[in-house]
């Protein structure tokens, strides 16, 4: 158990991290990733009102069959693109939330990036 709440730490510790570095605004907010073993989520938070702009989840009844795995990011990154496309949103600012990037992290990356979305 030691070794969970080691990997736990350091992930907290890479969030706050980055966290302290990035901010979201208005012109550029910024696009958060949670992940869990059952569920993905996706957010575009603007930091300085304190809102959430646009959202995509697997908790969704829409998106219920996407599994969490590379393809499912994929699916899921496509998503939050097409609907930043309908806010009028463009450039974000990229919040992986302390995971590494690599896996569902980076397929959620490209496929907003093929969606024209600009990190």
């Amino acid at each position: 158990m030691d070794r969970i709440k080691q990997k736990q730490a350091k992930r907290l510790q890479r969030k706050k991290h980055v966290r302290k570095k990035i901010s979201g605004t208005a012109e550029r907010p910024r696009l958060t990733v949670y992940k869990s073993n059952k569920n993905l989520s996706l957010q575009v938070i603007d930091d300085v009102k304190g809102h959430t702009i646009v959202s995509a989840s697997t908790l969704e009844k829409d998106l219920t069959a996407v599994k969490v795995n590379v393809e499912g990011g994929a699916q899921l990154g496509k998503v939050i693109g097409e609907r930043m496309k309908a806010a009028g949103i463009n450039t974000i600012v990229f919040d992986r939330n302390g995971l590494m990037y690599h896996g569902i992290v980076k397929a959620i990356a490209e496929a907003a990036r093929a969606e024209g979305i600009q990190f």
